[in-house]
């Protein structure tokens, strides 16, 4: 069987790990006879440089025929002056929209390699093992009406709308214990019903969807405490249940936790599991084309990709133990290294991607 990805480069730092990150799919392919057919597209940026649109037409086109997506970075200062809704980011939106991705899948594993990098204590982040799903086609990213006009006083004011609906919230809800389900059977739903009536209503729905998952604890928590309790006692979670914003704040929160956020993959999946699969990290134009970006959150996408898309547990399993055998070598690139670089060797994009397809290749071969 033929599987089809579509690559989707983006800016800044995308392209020169997109390339790395075509090469442990033909890796894959040649290893494993993991048959595979890439297809390339622009969004983003590089979008709107050759086409005045951050998603063409022929981009969402090849999106919707393909079986799944691998996704670089979008953005950068070189596109912040265009309007909201031409910037690169609204391409990255109209995927997910457009594709009906409703789910981010966003793991926050600390390797325990890495212990050191992160910003907390080792002791409070050894063995850390946290999935944040957050709910992505809703909320107040997508919320109509919104905009910028003026009052009646003639003073500029901004507004967006933060809306959910029972249908959205019971779909990400019941993903939410499935996956808990598959873990440690611990849910914690994040809102702010305290204060706002949407998430009042996200609460409820959680609650009354629970009753089908008599075995899965579910807790609820606001969301500036989740915030708190994520840098307090990040192991007291399992999954994290969300909605947009939230997820987008916590899990970028979470990735610190880790050590940096060149180590955290990311999914997004419809109802059927084809996903768009990306590092939750940006574009970094500061350091593109330097050799310096971490490519590991691109790599370890693909293992999510080889799981949740293509039910390849193997491959997603021997990749990400590639890249634990890297970094148990001591190869560090910058963002990961200790202050002083002691015990490790630095290396680039290049030599950490060279490293891992090496480990991969052993393992396949194993």
């Amino acid at each position: 069987m033929t599987r089809r990805i579509l690559i989707l480069p983006g800016d800044g730092i995308g392209p020169e790990i997109m390339q790395h990150a075509i090469r442990v799919l033909e890796v894959a392919r040649d290893r494993q006879g993991f048959d595979v057919e890439l297809e390339h597209a622009l969004v983003g940026g590089a979008a709107i440089d050759a086409h005045g649109t951050p998603l063409p037409e022929s981009t969402l086109e090849l999106a919707k025929a393909a079986d799944a997506i691998l996704l670089g970075a979008v953005g950068g200062p070189k596109w912040d002056a265009l309007p909201t809704a031409n910037r690169p980011e609204r391409g990255l939106l109209g995927l997910r929209s457009g594709l009906e991705l409703f789910a981010n899948l966003r793991p926050a594993i600390l390797f325990p390699q890495l212990a050191s990098a992160s910003s907390l204590k080792p002791e409070l982040v050894a063995g850390l093992d946290i999935l944040i799903l957050r709910e992505l086609t809703g909320g107040i990213y997508f919320g109509e009406p919104r905009g910028i006009d003026r009052d009646a006083a003639g003073h500029r004011r901004g507004f967006n709308t933060y809306v959910y609906t029972e249908p959205e919230i019971r779909r990400i809800a019941r993903l939410g214990f499935e996956l808990a389900g598959a873990r440690n059977k611990r849910l914690c739903s994040v809102d702010k019903a305290n204060v706002l009536e949407v998430t009042a209503l996200w609460r409820e729905i959680v609650e009354d969807e629970g009753r089908q998952f008599p075995d899965i604890e579910l807790s609820h928590m606001y969301v500036d405490n989740a915030g708190m309790q994520l840098v307090r006692a990040p192991k007291q979670f399992d999954v994290i249940v969300t909605g947009n914003m939230f997820g987008d704040i916590l899990s970028d929160v979470a990735a610190m936790l880790t050590g940096s956020l060149g180590m955290l993959p990311s999914a997004a999946l419809d109802a059927n599991s084809k996903g768009m699969y990306e590092p939750v990290h940006g574009s970094a134009p500061d350091i593109a084309g330097q050799n310096l970006a971490n490519p590991l959150a691109t790599l370890m996408s693909i293992a999510m990709m080889f799981r949740y898309t293509f039910g390849e547990a193997k491959l997603a399993d021997d990749l990400e133990a590639a890249v634990s055998d890297v970094l148990d070598s001591g190869l560090r690139t910058r963002d990961i290294a200790p202050a002083d670089g002691a015990g490790v060797q630095l290396v680039g994009t290049d030599g950490m991607t060279d490293a891992v397809i090496a480990a991969f290749s052993r393992r396949l071969s194993a």
